[in-house]
């Protein structure tokens, strides 16, 4: 009897699904001109019903079983070109459904039969969902069934009983800025958890406070030998940066290598929107597999569980123009008021922030909620969406506060999947680094780093660059140390060697000399270039510099060329004087990475208003020392052991990461509540509690795939 009933409800949802999207269709067709359910002397409304009821049928066939087909076809295509595609295969679909309509009387121009394809699709969804929202019991039996025909094809016995674990990572989210947030009423549900359920830690980033390192020393365990986000090897001649598929790949290599240990999620583990797997077998846009070749390896496999539901893939498409739109305006406003400090977001950076913000968000989104219901043990995800914001807009203000909204919204969908999971579920959320905010080095100064290294040099550089104050400083710096004055229009004659490569990760600078074999020493450094320790030194742009001598070892370089021995640096004094607690460790231990650049150049950072100069366009920037970008938070449940005993403090990614390894270790104990408290903001269902209608960002529906 149960089973009749499970599939007499099914049918019933399918029937009334498809009565609404014929009356949607007939609808349409009384709105927009170009789309006709009639011939050309007109038909009663009997015959109208059924043109549209056939149409609508063929339509719904088609989505659900060509589409997934036609989706997988387009993997080959850019994740991005697919998403802009979308709304032209779902009209397509459309087309040919009414082709398919025997009397012939459904017709509809292309561009119509785009806006109606993509209403039809938004209307079913919400329609099945809002029916199975209804449905307790039917839905918690199919999501057992599923889980159950997992375990099965996986070999696995009963699900244990311990809860698992999900990490959410919010790229760029500052200790501050989540503190702020929650105060504004920005994140309700992260404030529920703050009222009872969970505990906000702060740790400390090491000097590379960027993803590259964090997540690395969060997922494997080491962050050694990683010295920014970009540096240059000398053995090989390459520059390593951390989002590069191929650096990435060698990067986890080494740290596997390093600890001896596969990494965090190697027991039953996914990994979703990370630069690193983690050692999960279950991977969806991680960087390190998108290096790999083979079909099951291809990045982009990991969209297809999500747009095979021409639903999904419609509503994904719809926001991602919105926020399109939205970037355009919001730019447009800050040039019209012109707000500082600012920096051009045209060309393709619209569509590279509504990527991050809204396609790799619903998708990470769905994939953590399918691996919830699936029973996983731990999930690692990464929402890059405010880290991608505040680089172009700064760490505060509107728009970074939408992408916190919409973020909180993501974290409660995923609360509310852990009440219907086959098991249940502690929620960790962490971010990777924080941001600091201020003007470019060059938007302050006319120049970039590398200008002025080679202005240091006695190198070519740029016309607007010599015209500046520090190019034209740099320039009469190194007349006067080469003893040879040169006219206005002359280049200085430069030293011996090759030319440096400089690379910039946020506020910090890497300087490199390829001919040099090893790391260059500051006597060195002098004897070819003599003005340039001293340009860079005294740039009030530039906080400190670390370089090797063979007198005193490392020393750090203060304003004004104040040197200091790397063994006697504190914090608080001399050349890190207000860059705060931990930066004297955190620069030592830089100083042993084999990659080191020859010179580390840190930008200037004002106490008294957080703000440093990134050596990159970016107005929200982190990657060095200084201010709020050197302060992530860890936010977990109360009842996992304190990740620090007797308030001590976290230091260093590897630190996090063996703590993380502690709480997988954890099983025993009362499970996290994750359904009502957490869903603080959300609208329930008075009858169920849970979420109610469709999830508007990227959850998934009670019929989509949860795979």
């Amino acid at each position: 009897m149960g089973r009749w009933r499970t599939t007499g409800s099914a049918l019933l949802r399918v029937i009334v699904v498809w009565v609404v999207s014929t009356l949607t269709m007939m609808l349409l067709a009384g709105i927009l001109p170009d789309f006709k359910l009639t011939s050309d002397n007109g038909d009663s409304i009997t015959r109208v019903a059924l043109t549209a009821a056939w149409g609508a049928g063929a339509f719904g066939l088609l989505g659900a079983l060509v589409w997934p087909l036609v989706v997988r076809a387009f993997l080959l295509v850019p994740a991005l070109v697919l998403g802009l595609l979308v709304f032209f295969l779902n009209g397509s679909l459309l087309l040919i459904a009414l082709r398919l309509i025997p009397t012939g009387r459904g017709a509809a121009e292309p561009e119509t039969a785009v806006i109606v394809a993509a209403v039809m699709s938004a209307v079913a969804s919400a329609t099945s969902t809002a029916l199975a929202v209804r449905d307790d019991d039917a839905y918690r039996r199919r999501l057992s069934r599923l889980a159950d025909r997992r375990r099965r094809r996986r070999g696995e016995g009963p699900v244990p009983r311990p809860p698992g674990i999900v990490f959410l990572q919010l790229d760029g989210v500052g200790e501050h800025v989540l503190r702020d947030a929650v105060d504004a009423g920005l994140m309700p549900t992260v404030a529920t958890w703050l009222k009872g359920t969970h505990r906000l830690t702060p740790w400390r980033t090491d000097w590379s406070s960027q993803t590259g390192a964090s997540q690395l020393g969060i997922l494997h365990g080491s962050t050694f030998d990683v010295p920014a986000f970009r540096w240059y090897e000398k053995e090989s001649g390459e520059v390593m940066v951390s989002n590069r598929p191929a650096s990435a790949v060698e990067l986890q290599r080494r740290a596997v290598a390093r600890t001896g240990d596969g990494g965090l999620l190697t027991l039953d583990g996914a990994s979703r929107g990370n630069l690193f797997s983690g050692g999960a077998d279950q991977v969806a846009l991680v960087l390190t597999v998108a290096a790999r070749r083979g079909r099951r390896n291809r990045s982009r496999a990991g969209y297809f569980a999500y747009f095979c539901d021409p639903a999904n893939a419609v509503r994904t498409a719809g926001s991602f123009v919105a926020e399109v739109g939205r970037e355009i305006a919001q730019s447009t406003r800050a040039r019209i008021r012109k707000e500082t400090p600012r920096i051009k977001r045209g060309g393709l950076y619209p569509f590279i922030r509504a990527f991050a913000t809204v396609v790799e968000r619903d998708v990470v989104v769905a994939a953590v909620m399918g691996d919830m219901l699936a029973g996983r043990t731990a999930v690692y995800a990464d929402l890059v969406a405010y880290d991608e914001v505040a680089h172009h807009s700064g760490p505060r203000g509107r728009d970074t506060d939408q992408v916190l909204r919409r973020l909180d919204r993501s974290i409660a969908l995923i609360a509310g999947a852990a009440q219907h999971a086959p098991r249940g579920y502690r929620i960790v959320l962490l971010s990777d680094h924080g941001q600091s905010p201020g003007e470019t080095f060059e938007g302050a100064y006319g120049l970039t780093l590398k200008d002025l290294v080679r202005a240091g040099c006695g190198l070519p550089v740029p016309r607007r660059a010599r015209r500046t104050r520090s190019g034209a400083e740099a320039r009469y710096a190194v007349r006067v140390a080469l003893h040879r004055p040169v006219e206005d229009g002359e280049e200085a004659r430069p030293g011996p060697g090759s030319e440096p490569v400089v690379l910039a990760s946020g506020n910090l600078g890497l300087i490199s000399f390829p001919d040099a074999e090893g790391r260059m020493t500051r006597e060195q450094i002098d004897r070819r270039h003599p003005a340039l320790l001293p340009t860079l030194a005294s740039h009030p742009g530039i906080g400190f510099l670390l370089v090797r001598s063979q007198e005193h070892g490392a020393v750090v370089i203060g304003r004004g060329g104040a040197e200091v021995p790397l063994a006697q640096l504190t914090d608080g004094k001399g050349p890190l004087k207000g860059f705060g607690r931990g930066a004297a460790d955190a620069v030592r231990r830089t100083d042993t990475f084999p990659h080191t650049a020859d010179i580390m150049v840190n930008s200037m950072y004002d106490p008294a208003t957080g703000q440093v100069h990134a050596f990159e366009e970016q107005i929200g920037s982190h990657g060095g020392l200084g201010g709020e970008q050197s302060h992530p938070f860890l936010l977990s449940p109360l009842d996992l052991t304190e990740p620090v005993p007797d308030g001590g403090e976290l230091v260093g990614a590897e630190q996090v990461h063996h703590v993380l390894r502690r709480w997988l270790r954890e099983g025993q104990g009362p499970q996290v509540p994750v359904g009502a408290e957490a869903l603080a903001g959300v609208e329930n269902s008075p009858s169920t509690g849970r979420p109610e209608g469709p999830f508007p960002v990227g959850g998934l529906t009670r019929q989509d795939k949860t795979s």
